[in-house]
């Protein structure tokens, strides 16, 4: 597959980058960003990698520019690698009424069976799929993956770890969409994405998904409590029943005075990298 490099900036001794390919599986361009810790140019070293995924209206930029994730995955040794957060071009459809939160920026990482969608949002499948197989092919990068993400993203990020167990050893979020059968946004995307038969919601909502879940893959979730969103939108009070009723092992840290912000984002993310990188060891 055809890599188009279309910057390299250095940064703690590795190198950052931005890359655009032809997605089969979306049938559009996609650009991602790949972060190459000073590890990457030992001879023969195959990393862990920590997928990211972004929240509604970013783009593979924002957590590259805002987390200050950098310096902390040089020390640890960790690439990390942040897709698109939904397909784009002149041909994607995006929101019929040119709202944020729907098409264009706003994936929500399921795979669209309803026309016009289902042609090409299936970021699920790209994520969990086809860009790690780019990322392993053409970067010195194992199969030893993680998954991490903020809101929208920590959405994505729950539930592709819970629909497939054994591709992730490690999963974190802030502050997640973690009951999207149950809020504005969730409800929203998915009556157009997936179709207005909510038995078919459960199988992306990570509240639903936990419930049946094979793997115990331990939870880190942060939420900040100052997060204007969380009553309405977020509801981590779901997500730690839906855990504690199935059993499943959830760090839940509500964090007084943080918003929803990448501030919030980028004074936890050094826990986060340690404890992918725990999990993501030899």
């Amino acid at each position: 597959m055809s890599l188009e490099i279309l910057s390299t900036q250095k940064s703690f001794g590795g190198w950052h980058q931005r890359v655009r390919h032809h997605s089969n599986v979306l049938g559009c361009d996609m650009v991602f960003a790949v972060y190459l810790p000073p590890q990457a140019e030992q001879p023969g070293v195959r990393l862990p990698v920590l997928y990211w995924l972004s929240g509604l209206t970013c783009t593979d930029e924002n957590f590259m520019q805002k987390a200050g994730a950098q310096h902390m995955a040089a020390e640890l040794g960790l690439i990390i690698v942040a897709p698109d957060t939904s397909p784009r071009g002149a041909d994607v459809p995006g929101d019929p009424d040119g709202a944020w939160d729907f098409g264009h920026g706003a994936g929500f990482y399921v795979n669209a069976t309803q026309a016009p969608w289902s042609r090409h949002y299936r970021m699920h499948d790209y994520v969990v799929d086809e860009l790690p197989a780019l990322i392993e092919a053409n970067f010195p990068a194992s199969d030893r993956r993680g998954i991490s993400g903020h809101s929208m993203g920590g959405h994505g990020a729950l539930v592709c770890a819970l629909r497939n167990p054994g591709r992730y050893r490690s999963v974190s979020a802030f502050a997640p969409i973690v009951n999207p059968m149950n809020c504005p946004w969730g409800e929203k995307a998915f009556s157009r994405y997936l179709g207005e038969d909510r038995a078919q919601w459960r199988e992306w909502d990570t509240c639903a998904l936990i419930a049946q879940a094979t793997e115990r893959l331990p939870l880190l979730v942060d939420q900040g409590e100052a997060d204007g969103f969380l009553a309405d939108q977020l509801k981590p009070e779901a997500l730690q029943a839906a855990a504690a009723a199935a059993g499943h092992p959830l760090t839940l840290r509500l964090q007084p005075g943080y918003d929803h912000s990448y501030y919030f984002i980028a004074s936890f993310i050094e826990d986060h990298l340690r404890h992918h990188a725990q999990a993501l060891a030899d």
